[in-house]
């Protein structure tokens, strides 16, 4: 009980529009979870192979690339409660056209639509929650939103998932229990917008206060990767965070090639390779969920002792022995035990680098940085889905996962070494004597 008076008072204390979007982000990841688990086998259940499986995710992922750059631009430029809304609204629309349709048109089509409206929250909330939080409470927000996410997505994927089994048990057949799960998520990603609409927009305080904290970190600190807007080497900061930016997106790209061969098939390799049910392949990873929240909150404590990149390459390179062993064991155990590690090492640096991306870009850039990064991330989701069904379907399910997960380690080991070495910084007890 105490705990949970804790997390009350942590809640109140945020302001409305963190706490009005939080809730919009619950529902939407509720929707999304249902969807990341069960709509790959419901596209399995009507008789498709894995080949149309690759194909659907490449022009999701491909279309969902294409609108990061917009997004972001939008964002920095327009309305980012507007986009949010909008995010939300129609991709609550689309989805729930996407558990009806049976048609490889249909299918197809509802992807690219969908797709085009997916990347709204992933681009916008980094920079909705700095503008919107101290720059001293950057780090801990992110963590916070990043178990968010994973948790919301724990009640879809896990929720969704034994609801599938029960409607099939109670004599539903089971693509028709399928599609009404997915409808379930779809209302509830549509529903989203309702609290974003009552978020506030007041432009003039919120560059106020970002000047103001951007001044402030310049007096006590002496931060370089501060901004402040119309100082003199303008040009300069442009030029820095270009590079900067580059440097992001090379990084992220790597990591999008690996995910993309493994992440959105962890379903099918559980229910292939070891024939496992709908709810106990939703148990194992809403688990590696729940383990990755736990894994993210203790992340800000490693970053204060090492540095943040420090723990975001220590946190990846950890992950791939079991990445490793999950892509080559045959027993179910391991392979549960191992994909619960993975999950939670790899994915707990991810509001780490959002942290360092936000602190080193100035601030009128940081939505284009995002999207850019995020673009990068998706367009190995694109690229990798025929490849991914190519090596299964060609070596089957034992060396065709095993291959794909193999090259996956191997980009990831690249992108934390070229991580490492464009970002490295000074330990925090150097950074100390130094100032």
């Amino acid at each position: 009980m105490r705990v949970l008076r804790q997390i009350h008072a942590e809640i109140r204390g945020w302001s409305r529009n963190i706490q009005l979007f939080f809730l919009a982000s619950i529902l939407y990841q509720i929707g999304n979870g249902m969807f990341s688990v069960l709509y790959n086998l419901y596209i399995q259940g009507l008789g498709y192979n894995d080949t149309m499986n690759g194909q659907i995710v490449s022009i999701q992922s491909l279309a969902t690339a294409i609108m990061f750059v917009p997004i972001g631009l939008g964002g920095d430029r327009f309305s980012r409660k507007r986009l949010l809304i909008a995010g939300a609204l129609f991709s609550g629309i689309f989805l729930i056209g996407r558990s009806f349709d049976y048609s490889t048109s249909g299918l197809i089509w509802f992807a690219v639509f969908s797709g085009l409206f997916a990347g709204v929250f992933q681009v916008l909330a980094i920079p909705f929650l700095a503008e919107n939080v101290k720059k001293s409470q950057r780090l801990k927000m992110f963590s916070y939103y990043s178990s968010l996410v994973l948790a919301s997505q724990v009640l879809g994927s896990l929720g969704g998932g034994v609801f599938a089994d029960l409607l099939h048990t109670l004599g539903i057949a089971k693509v028709t229990g399928l599609q009404t799960v997915l409808f379930i998520g779809g209302a509830a990603t549509l529903a989203a917008f309702i609290p974003m609409l009552f978020v506030s927009e007041d432009k003039s305080s919120v560059q106020t206060v970002t000047t103001d904290h951007a001044v402030s970190a310049t007096t006590v600190s002496e931060d370089k990767n501060s901004s402040i807007p119309d100082q003199p080497g303008k040009l300069q900061d442009k030029n820095k965070d270009s590079r900067l930016i580059g440097q992001f997106v090379i990084t992220q790209l790597l990591i999008g090639f690996g995910s993309g061969l493994v992440v959105p098939y962890l379903n099918l390799y559980f229910t292939n390779r070891f024939s496992v049910s709908l709810s106990a392949m939703s148990l194992l990873i809403s688990l590696g969920q729940i383990m990755t929240i736990v894994s993210m909150l203790i992340g800000p404590t490693l970053a204060a002792k090492v540095g943040s990149v420090r723990a975001v390459v220590i946190f990846q390179v950890l992950s791939l022995p079991f990445l490793l062993l999950t892509g080559f064991t045959n027993v179910l155990f391991i392979a549960s035990v191992s994909f619960l590690f993975r999950q939670a090492l790899m994915n707990a640096a991810n509001p780490i680098q959002s942290a360092i991306l936000v602190d080193r870009v100035s601030d009128k850039r940081r939505g284009i940085a995002n999207s850019l990064m995020q673009t990068a991330f998706m367009t190995g989701w694109a690229t990798m889905g025929p490849v991914q069904s190519y090596l299964v379907t060609t070596y089957g399910t034992y060396w065709g996962y095993a291959i794909t997960f193999s090259i996956t380690g191997g980009l990831y080991v690249i992108s934390s070494l070229m991580y490492y070495m464009m970002f490295k910084e000074p330990k925090p007890s150097a950074r100390v004597r130094l100032n």
